[in-house]
């Protein structure tokens, strides 16, 4: 199975900041986490198309992937180059976002899906307050390489009207009972930044909280999904960060998923916001959680340093891709310091291509070697680097759909990942579940959850 390529790793405006500490009853002023506008289809800038991707035999079935919690077998990963040479890569699925050119040239003429950001993580218990303070600085427009051309489900809705929505969600929870739906169709329907002033709204028209009052309306499943859709990203994957490394046991899913994926002024503003919402330093907890190569991985990524240049240096490709080899396959033992080295600091095209010159070097992808050189933590971490330089739908399609297979359900990263890619590229992450599972994202929640929740879940996710 192969992905059928690598996103840019531009990714998105991040958010301009987080609020600071002090007021953790008072929401943050309207228009403070606000979302990139969502482009349409494309052809690329410059006109012209790309030519087809070789015919290729698809996506196998759900029986050819792994265990629960566990990554692809090697070269079970969509995009992952194969031993002795290119890839044979599949058409990038049809639909709005995939076909941009990368900034340096392309890979056999492949097409390449879409830049995106990550966003994601947390467990189940949401806190009352959310943090306030003042709108920051603007962020300085990205350059060209690194907007968004990925789609989410969720817009902005037109015609918003704050205070009007704030008063359908009183009357949903006033009197005897509640009226779920009402509530549902609020907050499936608006934005973040939206829904954030709405929270504003609320608490100048009547005095009260509205993340309280969902809370004293609203319980389980549900209501952890509801108050997941009213926190500000940049908080949210703070908080998930801290809770995951919080009392007995490290949740070190939760730290791959976040500090593996961010861009560089994400994990800043995550960083930032770590110190000033929960007065900690997040290395600092970081080395009191985890050790060894994870521990070493993971202040790697806390620095938000990697290499972002869109343009693919081809001999440096080769390099790396040689000496990765002779760090690993190539010797007795394994220099863990140098896959750290490459992994932690490359920008993911250029990931992609030195994953590229890897296959041809030591006949074996990059996946593969690293399977067969790490375990544990930190081969789940240096994994989904490199996933991410493969194809970021198809890893979070993959992550879905193992919170959703066998018995039970991981309701906290179904609902982390439905709300976290919502705005960004869900759409993507659909069009890939279906590829690789032959089976509709949403039929697979319909038949795995129920009620509200499931409701909920399906009106984010459109069918």
């Amino acid at each position: 199975m192969s992905y059928p390529g690598y996103p840019p790793s531009g990714g998105y405006p991040a958010f301009p900041g987080y609020p600071p500490t002090g007021q953790e009853s008072v929401y943050p002023p309207a228009g403070q986490y606000s979302y990139p506008t969502v482009p349409g289809g494309y052809p690329p800038a410059g006109g012209g198309t790309y030519p087809a991707a070789p015919p290729s035999a698809g996506y196998p079935g759900a029986a050819g992937y792994p265990a629960p919690g566990g990554y692809p077998a090697p070269g079970g990963y969509p995009g992952a180059p194969q031993a002795g040479g290119m890839p044979p890569y599949p058409a990038a699925p049809t639909g709005p976002g995939f076909g941009m050119p990368s900034a340096g040239p392309g890979f056999g003429g492949y097409p390449q899906p879409p830049a995106q950001s990550y966003a994601g993580g947390g467990p189940a218990q949401i806190p009352v307050g959310y943090p306030g303070g003042q709108a920051p600085s603007p962020v300085p427009s990205l350059p060209a390489a690194m907007v968004q051309c990925t789609q989410g489900t969720i817009q902005a809705a037109p015609n918003f009207d704050a205070g009007r929505d704030a008063e359908i969600l009183r009357k949903a929870m006033k009197g005897f009972g509640t009226d779920e739906q009402a509530i549902i169709n609020v907050v499936a329907n608006r934005s973040n930044d939206q829904r954030q002033k709405i929270k504003e709204a609320f608490k100048t028209m009547y005095g009260k909280d509205l993340i309280k009052d969902l809370k004293s309306e609203l319980s389980g499943n549900v209501e952890e999904l509801i108050l997941a859709l009213f926190m500000p990203s940049t908080y949210y994957d703070a908080w998930s960060l801290r809770h995951a490394m919080k009392g007995a046991g490290t949740q070190e899913r939760v730290l791959i998923e976040i500090l593996c994926t961010r861009t560089n002024q994400e994990i800043r503003e995550i960083v930032n916001c770590y110190k000033s919402e929960f007065g900690r330093d997040i290395e600092q907890d970081i080395r009191g959680d985890t050790s060894g190569h994870f521990e070493r991985l993971l202040i790697s990524m806390c620095q938000g340093n990697r290499d972002e240049n869109q343009t693919v240096d081809y001999q440096k490709a080769q390099e790396d891709a040689q000496r990765l080899y002779q760090a690993g396959e190539g010797k007795l033992g394994t220099d863990e310091s140098c896959f750290n080295m490459v992994l932690a600091s490359r920008s993911f095209p250029q990931l992609k291509a030195t994953a590229e010159a890897y296959s041809r070097i030591a006949n074996r992808d990059l996946l593969s070697s690293i399977d067969r050189e790490f375990s544990g933590n930190v081969e789940r971490g240096l994994k989904t680097i490199l996933q991410c330089a493969l194809n970021r739908p198809a890893f979070f399609a993959e992550r879905l759909y193992y919170s959703m297979k066998g018995a039970g359900t991981d309701d906290s990263t179904l609902i982390r990942i439905i709300v976290t890619r919502s705005e960004i590229d869900l759409v993507q992450i659909k069009q890939m579940f279906t590829q690789m599972y032959q089976k509709t994202l949403a039929s697979m929640i319909a038949s795995d959850t129920s009620g509200d929740y499931r409701r909920l879940l399906l009106a984010i996710v459109g069918q």
